[in-house]
């Protein structure tokens, strides 16, 4: 018990981890901003589209999904101060296997609730066109 107070309270001090190192990475707050429009690209939100975007920044965004509330919170406060043209530039400095990485989540994402919408193929098309990513890439066999 002790533990998990002293737990409660560094993180009451620090604030959440994961919130931090949201915080503190451009690059994977831009990335979870796309993310997150994927999910919201169909106009519905539904429960697998959050469950798949839990595993995704737990799996592989280094983020404890337990956190994703108040990540998201973070990025409803702070993500407006991210333009879609800093967005783009964040994307292409990053290396052309987060790139894919990215698609692939994204495409994860839109495929979460067995349906794939016109606007969740027009936003994946278009971020795959410019992350200058090759479509079959991210339907590919993976690394």
């Amino acid at each position: 018990m002790p533990q998990n107070m002293l737990a409660r309270l560094r993180e009451l001090l620090q604030g959440n981890a994961s919130v931090r190192k949201v915080a503190e990475d451009p690059a994977l707050t831009a990335e979870l901003l796309l993310l997150v429009r994927m999910v919201l690209a169909d106009g519905e939100v539904r429960a697998r589209e959050l469950d798949a975007l839990r595993r995704i920044a737990t799996n592989s965004l280094g983020i404890d999904g337990d956190d994703l509330e108040q990540v998201l919170d973070h990025l409803g406060a702070f993500g407006y101060e991210i333009t879609p043209i800093q967005a783009i530039a964040v994307f292409r400095e990053l290396d052309m296997d987060r790139r894919i990485s990215l698609a692939r989540h994204m495409a994860t994402l839109a495929k979460a609730d067995d349906e794939l919408s016109h606007h969740e193929i027009r936003l994946l098309a278009r971020v795959v066109e410019i992350l200058e990513i090759d479509p079959q890439a991210i339907t590919g066999p993976t690394a």
